[in-house]
């Protein structure tokens, strides 16, 4: 599911609302708690440039 998630966030990265949404169910079809921290971290790497009060909210949130 990381791998998937992670091509669907870079597809949607052009648009904060569908990035947003995508972000989310991400957090929701991943339980395992070691992958979702490596998705955070991911996402941090590759958008917080874009989208960090997105992630950091997003993610609080989980």
């Amino acid at each position: 599911m990381l791998e998937l998630s992670q091509k669907i966030l870079k597809r949607v990265s052009f648009d904060a609302y569908l990035f947003q949404k995508e972000l989310k169910k991400a957090i929701l079809w991943i339980k395992d708690l070691d992958e979702l921290n490596k998705l955070k971290d991911w996402c941090l790497k590759e958008f917080n440039h874009l989208y960090p009060h997105i992630i950091q909210s997003t993610f609080k949130l989980a």
